[in-house]
């Protein structure tokens, strides 16, 4: 009997995560990226079989012997033949199917039916983390970043508890989507924008749409455009004190997204500035001995995970000493 086409692309995501299980080679995680982003159902399918995954452990638990090789007639982008299922197929299909069928138990007739289970997600220091939700929103993870996600029939609610996300929201007119940040709430329809939340301030940016910023529903602030930036601290509870929103040129807000790229791009940044974007890719920190080294400007490119290269660079011409007190640590000091 033939598979259907849904049938085919959920094989293939199977044979995929697992091949991903057993590791991939630099070439194969560059297919399988571009495999999920050809067809908008193969992302879909990769969705489903790694929330079933982390649910029920299926496809770790039923891994098929032949999924270290998958078929490459399957996973080519133009199969020479069409998948018909074969006695070799048998133990991919039968972990396919347990998959599917998992997926399916957990999932009402109706997806807005009822609430979707928590999703967390979460990076570590020097990490960077994309991934699709459930409605087809995608959020980026910045290092140092954790969150959870839950749906419901009424709303999908994202809450950000450390770190910085950026959003690009499936437009679902019916469903608002929020992001809680500390005492905010961020809402959206269709549109895409970027939270970051500190320990002593939630920061706004919109890079596509329109958002609304809301505290105790209450709205902050006007709605905020593409280009808008609210940064809202609790200072900013006192009465009659309104958060700071500002205009964000596009060259300024590419250099504040600039850790959704593998580069972290400066122009006369302020070296304070640079070090605390490296200090929040990295285990190893850095500090400022003397405070007015924080004035001194920056011109470069750099990868975000190379702090030696960085602090190598900083104290070539002799102008900066370096001294390395823990091996977690480097502190820079004025060479005169």
């Amino acid at each position: 009997m033939r598979a259907s086409a849904h049938e085919s692309i959920e094989a293939t995501a199977a044979a995929w995560l697992a091949q991903r299980d057993d590791g991939l080679s630099a070439s194969e995680a560059a297919a399988f990226e571009q495999w999920r982003q050809r067809d908008p159902r193969h992302e879909q399918a990769v969705v489903r079989l790694e929330n079933a995954w982390r649910s029920l452990g299926l496809l770790r638990d039923f891994r098929p012997t032949a999924a270290a090789h998958p078929d490459r007639d399957l996973l080519r982008s133009k199969p020479r033949r069409q998948f018909v299922l074969r006695p070799a197929w048998v133990e991919l299909t039968l972990a396919a199917a347990l998959v599917l069928a998992a997926v399916w138990w957990f999932r009402p007739a109706d997806p807005a039916a009822a609430a979707s289970p928590r999703h967390t997600f979460a990076t570590a220091a020097g990490g960077y983390q994309r991934s699709t939700l459930p409605d087809g929103s995608i959020v980026e993870l910045n290092a140092n970043t954790t969150l959870t996600a839950a749906y419901s029939k009424a709303e999908r609610r994202v809450t950000l508890t450390q770190g910085e996300a950026h959003f690009t929201v499936a437009r679902a007119v019916d469903r608002p989507f929020i992001v809680e940040a500390g005492a905010l709430e961020v809402r959206a329809l269709g549109t895409a924008f970027n939270v970051r939340l500190s320990s002593r301030q939630v920061e706004v940016l919109v890079t596509e749409g329109r958002v609304e910023v809301i505290k105790e529903d209450v709205p902050l602030a006007a709605p905020l455009v593409a280009g808008e930036q609210l940064v809202w601290s609790a200072s900013d509870t006192a009465p009659g004190r309104a958060p700071a929103v500002r205009s964000v040129p596009i060259d300024v807000t590419r250099k504040e997204l600039a850790w959704q790229s593998t580069r972290l791009f400066f122009t006369e940044t302020a070296l304070g500035e640079v070090i605390a974007q490296f200090n929040r890719h990295n285990q190893v920190q850095i500090k400022l001995a003397d405070p007015a080294l924080a004035s001194l400007p920056v011109g470069g490119s750099f990868r975000p995970d190379n702090v030696e290269a960085f602090v190598r660079l900083l104290s070539s011409d002799g102008s900066i000493r370096v001294e390395r007190p823990e091996a977690d640590l480097i502190v820079l000091h004025p060479a005169h």
